[in-house]
């Protein structure tokens, strides 16, 4: 802020000492878990966001029943107006990808509604630090794996 800047937000008298700063949006993907069983019920949930200020573009994937909203928008907002307007149950995209989480198969995490390649993410602090498995975890954890056939020659 150069000082012509803080020297005229001094000196401005066109509002009150009490105002606001509005603070600009940040433009945001906001994925949202919607069932979808026909063309009928995505082009309805797809006409409850497109109307919507600040929504720049609208994805939706049936198969995997997520919805993808793209724009200057806040997630809990376009949660309660696909709600709203199309009454079904609307909740964040509770899914990450298989290879971010640390212990896929621990407790809370494994569900079988799952997409494939998905586990379910939960807001345990103790998940907090998801990473990408590196390619040495990933060869020392499949090493003595029942899948992998040829995994020790010793046992």
């Amino acid at each position: 802020m150069g000082a012509l800047d803080h020297l005229s937000n001094m000196f401005d008298c066109s509002s009150g000492s009490n105002r606001k700063y509005n603070k600009r949006k940040q433009l945001q993907t906001v994925e949202i878990k919607v069932k979808i069983d026909c063309e009928g019920c995505e082009r309805k949930v797809r006409r409850s966001v497109e109307g919507m200020k600040g929504v720049t573009s609208v994805t939706i994937e049936p198969k995997l029943h997520k919805l993808i909203v793209t724009g200057y928008v806040e997630p809990h907002k376009v949660v309660s107006r696909v709600a709203y307007r199309t009454g079904k149950k609307v909740e964040l995209w509770p899914y990450v990808p298989y290879d971010v989480v640390q212990h896929p198969y621990a407790q809370g995490v494994y569900d079988r509604k799952a997409p494939a390649g998905y586990v379910r993410y939960n807001q345990d602090p103790s998940m907090s630090h998801l990473t990408r498995a590196t390619s040495t975890e990933v060869r020392y954890t499949t090493t003595f794996s029942d899948e992998n056939t040829g995994a020790c020659a010793i046992m």
